[in-house]
């Protein structure tokens, strides 16, 4: 996708141009077309970042707000940052639960929580002129999809042992190796999946944004900007969802089937 210039390049990278530049030459080219890795390169990884401290000081702040003792039993009144979080993280953990049963969704909503917020607050950036997207790099979309992919896989290990392996050869036996091969397959593609759907969603959203800004700032804007706003909300949805499910069907035990 196109290279996009933030505020982030001009008034942090730009300080740290010989360091980066360095950096970039020792990466030489890209896997995916062999381009030249330049130091303009590494403004998806300071937007992860900066999203990561966004969402930390958010967590920080609301956690603070829950230790006032009896003002974390009463709701505010209004919409407030603590009242936003809690409907957030409620609205994915029933969406957990839809998906697992109630025991695995408390058990592993912090990875479905973590996910959910960074996603969010990456594709939230997209609405506010001059900010990175981070999860317009298939670097970033990518790594979130592998940890995910490696999270599950283990949790799947550790609850089934052996038997993780037994669930992908199927419950015909003369079967089991067509049907392994494919399961196989189909898990080593989920990464994928998660990482070029959410990438290029929001590569193509955040690009149609940065042309109709281009034609009026005013109106005309208007309706991709709603639109945009239900793409952030949208592939938010959808990569937790599928997360909600992969860790499901891995750590689902047999009797369960």
């Amino acid at each position: 996708m196109p290279q996009h210039t933030s505020f982030l390049t001009h008034l942090v990278l730009a300080h740290m141009k010989d360091t980066l530049s360095a950096n970039a030459n020792a990466l030489g080219q890209t896997m995916i077309g062999h381009h030249a890795v330049t130091w303009h390169n590494f403004e998806p990884l300071a937007a992860s970042i900066l999203v990561a401290v966004i969402v930390l000081l958010v967590a920080m702040r609301v956690r603070s707000r829950l230790a006032e003792g009896d003002s974390a039993i009463v709701p505010d009144e209004s919409l407030t940052l603590r009242t936003f979080v809690e409907v957030f993280l409620d609205y994915f953990y029933n969406l957990a639960k839809d998906v697992m049963d109630a025991k695995r969704a408390k058990k592993y909503f912090p990875l479905i929580a973590t996910s959910a917020c960074f996603v969010f607050g990456a594709n939230v950036m997209a609405l506010l002129p001059g900010f990175p997207v981070a999860t317009t790099s298939l670097n970033v979309t990518l790594g979130s999809a592998l940890i995910v992919f490696i999270v599950f896989n283990f949790w799947g290990f550790k609850e089934n042992g052996l038997g993780y392996l037994k669930h992908l050869a199927g419950p015909v036996w003369y079967l089991a190796p067509l049907i392994f091969v494919i399961e196989l397959i189909s898990l080593f593609v989920r990464p994928l999946t998660l990482a070029l759907r959410l990438m290029l969603n929001m590569a193509v959203d955040h690009l149609l944004l940065t042309i109709f800004m281009g034609f009026l700032t005013v109106l005309l804007p208007l309706p991709i900007i709603l639109l945009t706003c239900v793409v952030v909300l949208v592939q938010t949805l959808v990569f937790t969802l599928l997360t909600c499910i992969y860790i499901g069907l891995a750590t689902e035990h047999e009797e369960h089937h």
